[in-house]
């Protein structure tokens, strides 16, 4: 009888473990359904993209200058033009309408002379509002410059050139020191002048007395000109000088 209850009560407990199991296994799914869904496949949407480029084109126009420049190589053949006896057209730029004026001091011919000439027997015309750029280079000893003078005398007589105009453009040399300062010997000085006005003027140098000694020629703007150009004469206002009827112009 004892171990029949003995059995009895064994086989209780054994029942009551399994049930105790099962609930704690049917708790632990439970809770993880809950807390921890299963994992779905995620979708992953491509998107593509389109990427367009744009070549940037750049167009440059190079005007380049030199003391081997010809007047061919940067005057316009779009209009005709007919120059006044004995004239010669000067380099210039029509897009941006500057004329380049090469001007030498010549070893050979008058000592103070621009190309050979001198006393104004050079005389360069210009279309008003046009740029007027100057090249200058010295083959002499001694320092020389160029300056643009609107004038009030006809021709310099004054051992300071200030005295017989205002200057607008100083070339090789500035507003503090154009009497004595200058271009150096076997040097170069540039200088521009820009949108000019109908008038008249000098092309100078500074140095004193150097003008008044021949060293100068005559600058004339004119509204009625198209072109620029230069004519040279065979006397001079004052004295008769050598004159150069190949002047360098570049």
């Amino acid at each position: 009888m004892i171990l029949w209850d003995l059995a009895v009560m064994n086989t209780s407990i054994i029942i009551a473990v399994i049930v105790i199991v099962i609930i704690v296994v049917g708790v632990v799914a439970y809770l993880t359904l809950v807390h921890h869904p299963a994992m779905v496949p995620s979708t992953t949407s491509s998107v593509e993209t389109t990427s367009t480029s744009f070549a940037l084109t750049s167009t440059s126009s190079t005007t380049t200058t030199s003391s081997s420049t010809t007047s061919s190589t940067t005057i316009t053949t779009t209009q005709s033009v007919t120059l006044p006896p004995g004239a010669n057209m000067l380099p210039y730029n029509p897009n941006n309408k500057t004329v380049f004026i090469y001007l030498t001091v010549t070893a050979t011919g008058p000592t103070f002379n621009y190309n050979g000439t001198a006393y104004g027997q050079m005389k360069i015309y210009v279309p008003a509002g046009w740029s007027v750029m100057i090249i200058l280079t010295n083959e002499q000893s001694i320092p020389h410059n160029a300056n643009i003078i609107l004038n009030n005398t006809q021709i310099p007589n004054n051992l300071n050139i200030s005295k017989d105009g205002k200057i607008l453009l100083y070339v090789g040399d500035s507003p503090s020191d154009f009497t004595s300062n200058g271009v150096q010997p076997g040097q170069t000085a540039i200088g521009i002048l820009d949108n000019i006005s109908a008038g008249y003027y000098w092309i100078a140098c500074g140095i004193t007395g150097h003008a008044e000694n021949g060293m100068w020629a005559d600058l004339i703007v004119s509204n009625s000109l198209s072109v620029p150009y230069f004519i040279i004469s065979s006397s001079s206002s004052t004295t008769s000088t050598t004159t150069s009827s190949s002047a360098s112009w570049g």
